[in-house]
């Protein structure tokens, strides 16, 4: 019976009662459900009935069979509900022989948050695929396998910039999976950010490279699991699968910039880039800022109506 064969699971091989009081205390209640909202009444509203039952008859102890419930939602195709009725269905047979699990996985997890509905869009699912070629690519044609161990205060400008940037992916990535809001499109939009920064990264043969090919792959892995195992293989693991890896750890102190680029507008157009101390308070941006020859130029001592400043990427300048 559907109403209640989370409680069946629990002792599914016992032949001498419905399930083992003792199993049911161990692994009850479930933590987490997740289902559309077809299953509101006709399971949700009837598994509390029966959970209430049995507890009546003293074979379990807890009120409630499930503690969080996450209610997904709907995957629409032209504005309307996928159903065989309507005859807007996706044959997912067809996508997997052309793009693989992989993509079409990182393309449901990536097109919206769980709880929205989901517009069914083949672009999308075109950018996931080229997504994992391009990390593929990087295993490929990037990584070099230096091994070779480096302290953050050592490194120079772009490898210290890429190194935060992989701790960031780190703590982000981890913070939307941890947190229980199952913010998986972030998570990957994140990656998708720390990809762009290896591409980015001029040096060849780097281990910050190296350790940020690592890092991406490893971090992938619960989204597409299978095209992430053969990189991890390629790149010479010896662990027997990426799933029994540790998941990598973050240093507070390297994601703090000491200096942050700051972009400066003059009415809407930008006359140049700043490095301002991360520290510094709007007085001390300002008088950096109106310093500079180049400002002044469009500035011209006219007096200023605005001086905006977004902490950390722009200051708006309007005279």
């Amino acid at each position: 019976d559907s109403s209640w064969y989370f409680l069946r699971y629990v002792s599914a091989r016992d032949e001498r009662q419905v399930f083992d009081k003792a199993d049911a205390k161990y692994w009850m209640p479930v933590d987490q459900y997740v289902g559309g909202i077809e299953h509101a009444i006709l399971h949700l509203l009837y598994s509390r009935f029966f959970t209430k039952f049995f507890k009546d008859l003293n074979l379990i102890d807890f009120d409630e069979p499930f503690t969080r419930l996450l209610t997904q939602g709907m995957v629409l195709k032209g504005g309307e509900v996928m159903s065989k009725s309507r005859g807007n269905t996706v044959d997912p047979d067809e996508v997997l022989s052309k793009y693989g699990a992989d993509a079409l996985r990182l393309f449901i997890l990536f097109a919206a948050p769980p709880e929205d509905q989901l517009e069914y869009n083949s672009d999308g699912l075109e950018g996931a695929w080229r997504f994992l070629n391009r990390v593929y690519q990087m295993v490929e044609k990037r990584y070099q396998k230096t091994n070779t161990a480096y302290a953050f205060k050592d490194l120079p400008g772009p490898d210290r910039d890429l190194e935060r940037e992989r701790h960031r992916t780190i703590q982000k990535v981890g913070q939307a999976l941890e947190e229980g809001d199952f913010k998986f499109n972030t998570a990957i939009s994140q990656m998708m950010i720390l990809a762009n920064a290896i591409d980015k990264h001029k040096s060849a043969a780097s281990a910050v490279v190296d350790q940020s090919i690592e890092t991406l792959v490893l971090l992938l892995s619960p989204f597409a699991p299978h095209v992430c195992e053969e990189m991890w293989q390629m790149m010479g693991k010896n662990e027997p699968t990426i799933s029994r890896v540790a998941w990598p750890g973050y240093d507070d102190d390297i994601l703090v910039q000491s200096v942050v680029t700051m972009v400066v507008q003059v009415n809407g157009r930008v006359r140049g880039q700043f490095a301002i101390p991360a520290d510094a308070s709007e007085a001390q941006i300002k008088a950096i800022v109106l310093a500079d020859a180049n400002v002044q130029k469009y500035v011209q001592n006219l007096p200023i109506k605005k001086f905006i400043i977004v902490p950390r990427k722009i200051i708006s300048i309007v005279i």
